[in-house]
């Protein structure tokens, strides 16, 4: 009997230590070979999983433009709730940066706020898979744990039209959330046209 709790027990940890470590963020997979220029123009975000602190909250939309020195840059927009009631459109603006060319698909994102009440700073900006024309789905981790998996982070899937993304490009987003160990924590974002 000892043996077969021992041995019980062995394979639970086995299996808690392997979903841990499909957890580790530098073990995520980004878009392979990652093309600006293809994700250039208007994205609409669908879903969200917000991060700790203030987010935009609905009617979020970012418009990627390439410059002529070739680095992406990106005007985004949406409604945020201030001081729990005032809700107001923001406007954010985004630098991004290719620490790796290598992995084009791993940036980092220097943003900041045009108003004085939004937050600026830098947050890694990973696209996790685009087919470009549909649907991006997007990644940062604000804060790791000690084990390499994520404390803080937050993600979009963002599609070209507002108005949904198809089942089959659904599934593959599906897969794609529980691939970044977020599944279950999207929620949709609601787009009204209000900003």
């Amino acid at each position: 009997m000892d043996f077969q709790m021992f041995t019980l027990v062995m394979l639970i940890l086995a299996c808690v230590e392997q979903g841990l470590a499909s957890c580790v963020v530098d073990s995520f997979m980004v878009k392979e070979d990652f093309d600006p220029k293809r994700y250039e123009g208007k994205w609409y975000a669908l879903q969200k999983k917000d991060p700790e602190g203030l987010f935009l909250q609905d009617n979020i939309s970012a418009e990627y433009t390439i410059g002529d020195d070739g680095a992406m840059v990106a005007s985004s927009r949406g409604r945020v709730t201030l001081f729990g009631f005032w809700v107001v459109c923001a406007d954010m603006a985004a630098q991004y940066s290719v620490p790796d060319p290598g992995s084009p698909g791993k940036m980092f994102m220097n943003y900041q706020g045009l108003a004085s009440y939004l937050s600026s700073g830098g947050d890694n900006y990973w696209v996790i898979d685009t087919d470009y024309d549909n649907y991006a789905i997007t990644y940062a981790c604000r804060k790791l744990k000690d084990d390499g998996s994520c404390e803080d982070g937050y993600s979009l899937v963002f599609a070209r039209s507002p108005r949904g993304l198809p089942p089959t490009i659904q599934r593959v987003v599906r897969q794609k959330q529980e691939e970044i160990c977020m599944a279950g924590e999207f929620q949709p974002v609601l787009q009204s046209g209000a900003c």
